[in-house]
């Protein structure tokens, strides 16, 4: 894994945090509101289980930027195969795992559609940023 992988690691791994905060921390706030101290923790007792939130957004920026050098193939434009990339990658975790939590908590049917439309526009947005980032493309010098 050369230098570029860590780079665009961190990089995706910084947007990923910024896309879910941005989703989940501003779009869906009013969402939320009503299911907080039932199905969701209140603002206080969320605070230690923040950097398991962190952990989860580094793990997606360096697996999607892992698993874009697999799939990546000549021929398309950068904004085809991150587009193709995001959609893959949403389709895969996102998506279910909304479902499942439809199908297991008492949420909301709209909530959970409003969840898995933002998160797959997020995906996209992500799958675009690692496509021009490309980390196989230039392997930076040492």
């Amino acid at each position: 894994m050369d230098k570029r992988f860590w780079i665009c690691g961190l990089a995706m791994s910084v947007a990923a945090l910024l896309t879910g905060f941005v989703v989940h921390g501003w779009l869906l706030k009013s969402d939320y509101a009503p299911l907080i101290g039932t199905l969701l923790r209140t603002q206080e007792d969320s605070q230690p289980y923040f950097g398991w939130m962190v952990l989860a957004d580094v793990l997606i920026g360096f697996a999607m930027t892992w698993l874009y050098r697999f799939g990546f193939s000549e021929g398309r434009s950068t904004a085809a195969q991150g587009l193709r990339f995001g959609l893959a990658v949403a389709l895969l975790s996102v998506v279910p795992m909304h479902l499942i939590y439809y199908a297991v908590q008492p949420m909301p049917g709209a909530l959970a559609v409003k969840q898995i439309a933002f998160d797959i526009v997020r995906f996209l947005l992500l799958g675009l940023l690692i496509a021009y980032l490309q980390p196989h493309r230039i392997v930076l010098k040492e």
